[in-house]
């Protein structure tokens, strides 16, 4: 099983969102800092069980909520694919709140 840790302060704006993740989970250098771009790195670094660590979640939510959201809604859309294949879900997301 692999974790990778995400520092939830950072992520101010979708440029910091996306900067953090692409420099913690190792997103190769042609990633697109897009959500697609996002769900496409994940689901492909997601083929043993991964956990994404979210630090400070209470925080992220109460301040930039749409960052948030989006890290559970395309997390849990990368484990739908998996199981849209057949496939089992290897995604877990876990926050502190």
């Amino acid at each position: 099983m692999q974790t990778f840790i995400i520092k939830g302060k950072r992520l101010k704006n979708w440029k910091t969102f996306h900067a953090e993740f692409k420099k913690e989970m190792h997103f190769p250098d042609y990633y697109g800092e897009n959500m697609d771009a996002w769900i496409d790195c994940v689901d492909e670094l997601s083929d043993e069980p991964t956990i994404l660590q979210i630090e400070n979640g209470k925080y992220l939510k109460e301040n930039v909520p749409e960052l948030f959201n989006a890290i559970l809604e395309c997390g849990a859309f990368v484990n739908y694919r998996k199981i849209e294949v057949g496939e089992k879900p290897n995604l877990i997301i876990a926050t502190d709140y």
